[in-house]
C-alpha cells in the first residue's frame, strides 16, 4: 500500500490522516462539508506544531508530514487510492450510501475499511459488489496518541484483507486485535456498561461527577474516569452505541440512560461542545 484514502475530517477523521502520514503513507481526504476538511487540515497542523514544541517531531518531520497530505471536496480524491476508509457519523444506511459510491469510484483491488464503532461490517458490505474487501479498523480517540487499533472482520472478509490491514497497522506502529464481527466489537462491548452505569450514578444523585471519576481512577487504576471518557468519545457517539448494542442484543444492560439521551437532546455532547458532565468552556 502506498496511498491511503480517509472519508470525513473531523476529530476522528483528521487522527487518522495524520497517524496515516505519520507513518510514511500519501493521505488523500475529503469531506462532504467543505469547511470541514479546512477545519481537519488547521486540527492536524495544530497536532503537529505541538509535538515539535515538544521536540517529539523536528520542523522538517513536520513539514514532511504535511507534504505527504492533500485534500479536496471532490470525492475522487480518494479513487486511486489502495486503501480507503471512512470516519464519518455513525448511521449504517448513509455509511452503506458512501460505500456504494465508493465501490463504484475505487479501483477494483482497494480495500474499503470503516472506523465505526459498533455497526456490522456485514451490512456495509452489502451495499458493495466487494464484501470480501470489506474490514473494520477501529481506532481509538485520540488516535494519533492512543496505541490500540480493533481489526474486525465481517463475515466474508476475506484473509488476504485481513493480512492487508494488520501489515499496514504495524506500519503506522500501531498495537492491534483481532474481532470478529460482533456489535460493539471488544472494547466497546466493555466500556458502554461501565460508562452508562457512571451516568446511572450521576443521575441517582449518588456520587457528584468529580466523585464518580476519582473513584475509577483511583480505585480501579482507571486513567479516566467513565464520565470524563465519555465526554472525551462525545455524548452522542455514546448515545449511538448504546442505542446499536441495545439493539442488537435486546439486553437491557446496553439501554442508553435517559440522562444520556436528554444531554444529547440538549446539545451538551462533551468536549467537542464545549460542556457535557463538564464545562470546558472555561
Amino acid at each position: 500500500m502506498k496511498k491511503i484514502g480517509v472519508i470525513g475530517s473531523g476529530t476522528m477523521g483528521a487522527g487518522i490522516i495524520q497517524v496515516m502520514a505519520m507513518g510514511g503513507f500519501d493521505v488523500a481526504f475529503t469531506d462532504t462539508y467543505e469547511p470541514a476538511i479546512e477545519k481537519g487540515y488547521a486540527l492536524i497542523e495544530k497536532n503537529l506544531a505541538r509535538m515539535v514544541k515538544k521536540e517529539k517531531a523536528t520542523p522538517e518531520e513536520r513539514d514532511a508530514i504535511l507534504a505527504r497530505i492533500s485534500h479536496s471536496p471532490d470525492m475522487s480524491v480518494v479513487a486511486d487510492a489502495d486503501l480507503v476508509i471512512e470516519a464519518i457519523f455513525e448511521d449504517v444506511e448513509v455509511k452503506k450510501g458512501l460505500f456504494k459510491t465508493l465501490d463504484e469510484l475505487c479501483k477494483p483491488e482497494t480495500i474499503l475499511a470503516t472506523n465505526t464503532s459498533a455497526i456490522s461490517i456485514t451490512e456495509i458490505g452489502t451495499a458493495t459488489k466487494r464484501p470480501d474487501q470489506i474490514i473494520g479498523i477501529h481506532f481509538f480517540n485520540p488516535a494519533p496518541m492512543l496505541e490500540l487499533v480493533e481489526v474486525i472482520r465481517g463475515l466474508v472478509t476475506s484473509e488476504e484483507t485481513e493480512a492487508a490491514v494488520l501489515e499496514l497497522v504495524k506500519k503506522i506502529g500501531k498495537t492491534s486485535i483481532r474481532v470478529e464481527e460482533s456489535p460493539g466489537f471488544v472494547v466497546n462491548r466493555i466500556l458502554t456498561p461501565l460508562i452508562n452505569e457512571g451516568i446511572s450514578i450521576l443521575a441517582d444523585g449518588i456520587a457528584t461527577a468529580e466523585d464518580i471519576d476519582k473513584g475509577m481512577r483511583l480505585g480501579a487504576n482507571h486513567p479516566m474516569g467513565p464520565l470524563e471518557l465519555a465526554d472525551l468519545i462525545g455524548l452522542d457517539v455514546m448515545l449511538s452505541i448504546s442505542e446499536t448494542l441495545y439493539r442488537e442484543f435486546s439486553d437491557p444492560k446496553y439501554a442508553p440512560h435517559p440522562l444520556l439521551r436528554k444531554m444529547v437532546r440538549a446539545g451538551k455532547l462533551g468536549r467537542k461542545s464545549g460542556i457535557g458532565f463538564y464545562d470546558y468552556r472555561k
